[in-house]
């Protein structure tokens, strides 16, 4: 569980002090776009109320979507707590749990959540933007996915002998 904690405190700082950084000392709240790499990369600011891709957001849904991010981080953490797994559980774990934190912040400091960062490529312009709690938040889950039942762990063969 230590990787876990590890991980969920490392990616709730990166993504709090990323925000501090873009959000308010860049004043990106303000300026509305900033062209980092055009047209691949740049910041631009979105106040997510919704959920992904800003969905349901025309509906006041902040306190729900606290509570059900909260509902979810303790969740995971009591399942991966009590089955365990290998250490890429953990930390897979640790990412989700971190980036569901660092987004219920936003919504309990400016009532949605910080968006920022927008790739596009190819012609082709994204008109979403996100931020490292979403990556974190994408990656554990599809690290608890693929790493959860790779192998059998310890604790589970020694509940079935």
């Amino acid at each position: 569980m230590r990787i876990t904690l590890w991980t969920s405190l490392s990616v709730f700082l990166a993504d709090q002090i990323s925000k501090l950084i873009v959000v308010q000392f860049l004043n990106l709240k303000d300026i509305g776009a900033i062209d980092v790499f055009p047209p691949f990369f740049q910041l631009r600011m979105a106040w997510n109320t919704g959920v992904n891709f800003g969905l349901f957001s025309s509906f006041d849904m902040r306190w729900v979507l606290v509570t059900l991010a909260l509902v979810i981080t303790a969740a995971v953490l009591f399942w991966v707590g009590r089955d365990g797994g290998s250490k890429w559980v953990f930390f897979s774990a640790g990412l989700l749990v971190g980036g569901a934190i660092g987004n219920v912040i936003d919504r309990l400091i400016y009532g949605a959540v910080a968006d920022f960062l927008n790739f596009s490529c190819c012609g082709i312009n994204n008109p979403y933007a996100f931020n490292v709690a979403d990556i974190a938040v994408f990656g554990g889950a599809i690290g608890l996915v693929l790493f959860h039942s790779d192998n059998e762990h310890p604790k589970e063969k020694s509940r079935r002998s």
